[in-house]
């Protein structure tokens, strides 16, 4: 027990003597975080304080290590597994400090991420069975998945959850205690030595971070952090196959987890990117509802400490209560986040039935590019390109088309193109110029398209955007040099719809009327 308690207040004592250091080395070097759409800071703030935590923490693993007594010698005995989750945490924070130095793609960070999980996993630090109730689930090789999704998962967990002062420092403290009393009820030393270590690091942290923050973690800390978290949580699991062994951390790492999820389910939604940054986040909302900093920070601590005693009430229950309580926990937990706003229900199923009207519409418009596409293949003149491109626009649903094409005389030929009994109205209607450019005429002559909306401006975008891509394509440039012109100026007969799909109404210039410019 005194080694524990050596652990904790030289980690902390440790921390308060370097986080200052750390935050002044940013500052010197140009490691700040500038306040931004995505910041609630207003200043201009150090983000190296995770160095200050990797350094405490290290500090007394080593010391530790060299201790004469049971827990040195535990530790030298299981070395190899501590060394790779040390490596792993260490390989998650160097790319995280590049991230924030220089800036890191996620692609890139997340490889961190996953070749450190990878090397834990490989020294033998695997999810490989779970108990519910007296039934063994023996995961064989899921285990190498399961084990760097809960790894990669909860890392990044603990990264998104840091955007206000002292939040995610504050439950990882919880975090760690949850593990290290789970540790110690299994009679693994080595494991609540390491998350004392880090709990103490971070409290010692805390004290400078918690609003108004003088210093961040930054991306390294917190990746170093949930890493090492999520890492000693499986190392933990590995002694216990029961429920509780997963349950415990992940229920005091309820928030952050559950938070992660729903920032995954709204960005593929809105079909944005699953890893792009917004203002959704549970601390975000809380904010968004009038409330300071710090009761936020405090609130989502507390909530942390009632699921992690809601954990620790699992260690005197039996049977399928774990699990019952749980899913109970999980379904209030969401309902919680529900109420906040983090996901709306009502905007969720709106965005998904957008997402999938999109999506069929926009299969269509490709078939009809397509079919337009073999017109344009099958055009050998002007007249055959002019009849091609209202084959196309009749296709994708434009209204109307006007062309002023000169010509080697020095006339300009009026072309247009009308659908017929278009009746779309003047505000669901977009209009684009799309430049046609000739060889040795001078400038591009600019094709006005007048183009339906319909169901949204992104069906319509989409169109335009196809559209576009055929006049690039098939440029009346391309054509023979004797063929780059109307044959006549006469208006011409209704096109006989060779090109056109069965069912079609015509389209081409017979559609409108080739007059003679002046």
């Amino acid at each position: 027990m005194r080694t524990y308690i050596a652990v904790s207040l030289g980690a902390f004592a440790l921390a308060m003597l370097m986080t200052p250091r750390t935050a002044r080395l940013a500052r010197a070097v140009g490691i700040v975080d500038v306040p931004g759409v995505r910041r609630v800071h207003r200043d201009a703030t150090p983000r190296l304080g995770g160095l200050a935590v990797v350094l405490a923490t290290l500090t007394m693993l080593v010391l530790v290590l060299m201790l004469d007594n049971v827990i040195g010698r535990a530790f030298r005995g299981v070395q190899t597994r501590v060394i790779a989750l040390v490596a792993g945490s260490l390989l998650v924070f160097v790319g995280g400090v590049i991230d924030d130095v220089r800036g890191l793609r996620a692609s890139a960070k997340l490889l961190f991420q996953i070749a450190a999980a990878v090397l834990v996993c490989a020294l033998g630090v695997r999810i490989a069975s779970i108990s519910i109730a007296g039934v063994t689930l023996e995961f064989g090789w899921l285990s190498w998945p399961l084990t760097i999704l809960w790894i990669v998962g909860v890392t990044n967990a603990i990264n998104l959850i840091d955007g206000i002062d002292g939040l995610a420092a504050g439950i990882a403290v919880i975090a760690c205690g949850a593990i290290t009393v789970l540790a110690i009820h299994l009679g693994q030393p080595v494991m609540a030595v390491l998350m004392l270590a880090l709990s103490g690091s971070l409290a010692g942290f805390l004290f400078f971070n918690f609003h108004p923050a003088r210093v961040f973690l930054g991306d390294g800390g917190s990746l170093f952090v949930g890493f090492a978290i999520a890492a000693g949580s499986v190392m933990s699991a590995t002694k216990s196959a029961t429920l509780l062994g997963l349950g415990l951390p992940a229920l005091a790492l309820g928030v952050p987890i559950v938070d992660t999820l729903f920032s995954v389910l709204r960005r593929a939604l809105k079909r944005r990117s699953i890893i792009a940054a917004d203002r959704g986040h549970i601390h975000h909302r809380l904010l968004a509802m009038g409330m300071s900093q710090p009761r936020a920070t405090v609130l989502i601590w507390g909530v942390t400490l009632a699921l992690t005693g809601v954990g620790l009430f699992m260690f005197i229950v039996r049977g399928m209560m774990p699990l019952l309580v749980y899913c109970g926990v999980a379904a209030l937990l969401m309902a919680v986040f529900w109420i906040a706003g983090t996901v709306r229900l009502r905007e969720s199923l709106t965005h998904m039935k957008r997402r999938r009207t999109i999506s069929h519409e926009a299969k269509g418009h490709r078939r009809h590019y397509e079919r337009a596409a073999l017109c344009f293949d099958e055009a050998a003149s002007f007249d055959g390109w002019w009849k091609s491109v209202c084959t196309a626009a009749d296709e994708m649903d434009f209204t109307g088309l006007r062309i002023q094409w000169p010509c080697h005389d020095g006339s300009v030929q009026a072309l247009t193109w009308q659908q017929p009994e278009a009746d779309v109205p003047a505000d669901r209607m977009a209009h684009m110029s799309v430049p046609i450019y000739q060889r040795h005429l001078g400038p591009p002559v600019r094709l006005e398209c007048d183009v339906a909306i319909g169901n949204s401006l992104e069906s319509a975008s989409q169109r335009m955007m196809l559209f576009s891509r055929l006049i690039e394509e098939y440029s009346p440039a391309d054509l023979p040099s004797d063929s780059r012109e109307p044959n006549d100026t006469r208006p011409t007969t209704e096109p006989t719809g060779d090109h056109l799909p069965p069912g079609s109404a015509p389209a081409g210039p017979g559609r409108g009327v080739a007059e003679p410019g002046s």
